[in-house]
């Protein structure tokens, strides 16, 4: 089924009508094929078979024709079970009539599977279901319908949704913009923007270009393009990016990097391009299924040939149907995904599931993904004589003023404490250096070592700065009152995290944006060895792809908008639900309330699926060979050998049971109403 064209992203410089080709699946290693659209992740080359065209892909969620389809095979088959009108003592009409609802899209896509030459479940379960019903063994033939029926429904409601966030990401920008032509300032639209002109942005907009800032001073938060966890300061001459937000003061920027060609637009396009490498995986199942069938179907055509015998032929069809994986297989996956819903994690299909069982490498982001992401004052250090309060007290009045965004900080803690800072009399600000203010009549000067060694203030040698964090000295009539350290703010559960990720084997790797030592510091107190900092999105893209070349099985953590590219390269990508719009829709799964617990949790439900799946695997195919040689030698009649198939088939199917939720006695997962409004979506 091939999928329609989908717009693409509007953009400067670009229509909104503008379309791309349609999307194909996740990039994964070369050589992986699908004929779902979806898979497990399993290599599948050289197997005989032509992958090259899908035959159907279950892009669509689950319907109520499909439902109403479910049902009915559901009751037939308890009819047929209870003998419920049944006028006919060798053909069941009401056997007949399940089959004849249920089946039709089976029979329609094994129809089209034939024609391809291609042996897929949907054949091999057809030809189960036939043999069946052709020595009147209807319920049997209506179970396996109702499975195979499940299966595709699951399979449907387990797709990744559409990245429609990755569709709309441009319109970060403004469409509408501010710039200085001919001696005056006009609003012009994004689209009709030209390299050289001089853009204004005022404070708490979105900056539309990479460009210089030619004048003015302010704070930007660039977090969503290079993962810094502070704003950074800007004044004439700083390079300012796409996508960032100026919080502060007004800047003039000269335009020099407009639409795609921006930083925010090579995220938009590394994205799509990662999004169109995808290549689809055949599902093991598929094949296994398959290969069970070739099988049976030359023991069957070898027995009539030895025999002369049809029941015995049939009873090697039947017995041969390979319904535990085809059954087994969704029902592991669903008790997985379902699992992993309670714990927190959503994971959007079975695919990811499977991956994530094999995952032997964690790559994380540090600013929203290990920290929150907000700055905070963590120590008040007074010299001594210096009451703590007063220390942050001066500061904070000292800051009242101020747009810094430590300075915010620093009169939000004083707050929080019950302190009311004093409105200052003067109040200056330095560029790089700090403030100068006065407080109830005395001088405060507040910012970094720089400022106090322009005002010829000694700093003792414990209170000297360390890059890991934020250091903002106070003083007050010359003389040194202490220093405040500010720094970003370590999740709670994030060292437990890690320690449970490292006791599962997997190697956790740091990839941020922010300043080296204040990457080492975080890795070091969570115990991570592998560390990379001052990475842009196409940096942690490359990394992320050097892992998979090595041969890693790699999922990527992380909530901003530069992790999309990364969370898309991955095998599996995992998005914090407090992340942008982007992240969780660029990502394989998203944690709701954001507790990294939880994902190791899920990296273990993930292992413990994909064990039972694989088991469930060498059970069918053993029991489906011994019962082929068994029905050969006609030691077993088609009765017997579709008690076998059904018999095989519901271990197998408790065995994936295992996996589904227990019943919690109401308890759910406690999400907040921006989490409720994404799981609605």
């Amino acid at each position: 089924m091939k999928m329609p064209q989908r717009p693409s992203p509007a953009s400067a410089g670009a229509t909104p009508d503008a379309e791309v080709k349609p999307a194909a699946r996740r990039h994964r290693p070369a050589g992986l094929h699908d004929d779902h659209g979806h898979g497990n992740g399993h290599d599948h080359r050289d197997l005989g078979h032509d992958d090259g065209q899908d035959l159907h892909e279950h892009e669509h969620p689950f319907d109520w024709q499909e439902g109403l389809r479910i049902a009915l095979v559901a009751i037939a088959a308890a009819a047929v079970w209870s003998g419920w009108w049944e006028p006919y003592p060798s053909v069941s009409v009401i056997g007949i009539a399940g089959l004849a609802t249920g089946g039709w899209p089976i029979f329609k896509e094994a129809i089209g599977n034939a024609i391809a030459r291609r042996m897929t479940m949907e054949l091999s379960m057809s030809i189960a279901i036939i043999a069946a019903a052709a020595i009147s063994e209807f319920f049997t033939a209506l179970v396996i319908t109702l499975f195979v029926l499940v299966a595709e429904a699951l399979e449907g409601m387990t797709v990744s949704r559409g990245r429609r966030a990755i569709r709309d990401l441009l319109d970060f920008l403004p469409r509408e913009v501010a710039v200085r032509r001919a001696g005056g300032v006009a609003q012009i639209h994004a689209d009709t923007l030209a390299v050289g002109d001089a853009v204004l942005v005022d404070p708490g907009g979105w900056v539309p270009v990479d460009g210089t800032v030619i004048a003015g001073h302010s704070f930007v938060d660039q977090a969503r393009i290079t993962g810094e966890s502070m704003p950074v300061e800007k004044i004439a001459g700083a390079e300012v990016f796409a996508g960032s937000i100026n919080q502060s003061g007004a800047l003039e920027i000269r335009a020099e990097r407009i639409g795609r060609d921006t930083s925010f637009g090579k995220i938009i396009e590394a994205v799509e391009q990662a999004e169109r490498s995808r290549a689809p995986v055949q599902r093991l199942a598929d094949r296994l299924a398959g290969y069970l069938v070739y099988f049976a179907l030359g023991a069957a055509v070898l027995t009539y040939l030895l025999t002369r015998d049809i029941r015995a032929t049939i009873s090697v069809i039947i017995v041969a149907g390979a319904c535990g994986i085809a059954a087994g297989t969704p029902l592991a996956i669903l008790g997985g995904i379902g699992r992993a819903a309670r714990a927190g994690a959503i994971i959007k299909g079975g695919l990811f599931l499977e991956q994530l069982g094999k995952v032997d490498t964690v790559v994380l982001d540090k600013t929203g993904t290990l920290t929150l992401g907000q700055p905070e004052v963590r120590a008040v250090e007074p010299v001594a004589g210096v009451d703590p309060a007063a220390l942050l007290m001066a500061a904070a009045s000292a800051e009242l003023r101020s747009e810094h965004p430590l300075g915010k900080t620093i009169v939000a803690h004083a707050r929080s404490l019950g302190l009311a800072p004093q409105e200052p009399g003067h109040f200056a600000y330095t560029p790089g250096r700090g403030i100068e203010a006065t407080v109830a009549g005395r001088q405060v000067l507040v910012g970094n070592l720089a400022l106090m060694r322009d005002a010829r203030i000694a700093i003792p040698e414990s209170l000297m700065p360390h890059p890991e964090v934020s250091e903002v000295y106070v003083a007050r009539e010359g003389a040194l009152l202490g220093v405040l350290v500010i720094a970003d703010t370590m999740r709670a559960e994030a060292r437990q995290a890690i320690a449970d990720i490292k006791a599962l084997g997997i190697r956790p790797v740091l990839l941020t944006g922010d300043s080296g030592p204040v990457a080492a510091a975080v890795a070091r107190q969570l115990g991570i060895a592998d560390v990379e900092a001052g990475l842009l999105p196409e940096d942690k893209r490359q990394r992320i792809r050097h892992l998979v070349s090595q041969g890693r099985t790699v999922a990527m953590v992380g909530d901003g908008v530069n992790d999309a590219p990364a969370l898309v390269e991955a095998h599996v990508g995992v998005a914090m639900g407090s992340g942008t719009d982007v992240a969780r829709e660029s990502a394989d799964v998203v944690l709701l309330g954001n507790d990294l617990v939880k994902f190791a949790g899920t990296l273990g439900i993930a292992r413990r699926t994909r064990r039972i799946i694989w088991f469930n695997f060498a059970g069918t195919i053993g029991i489906d060979l011994l019962g082929i040689a068994l029905a050969s030698a006609g030691l077993l009649n088609p009765l017997l050998a579709a008690f076998i198939h059904v018999a095989s088939e519901m271990a197998f199917i408790l065995n994936s049971a295992r996996l589904l939720p227990p019943r919690a006695g109401g308890r759910t997962i406690q999400l907040g109403a921006a989490d409720a409004q994404r799981v609605r979506q």
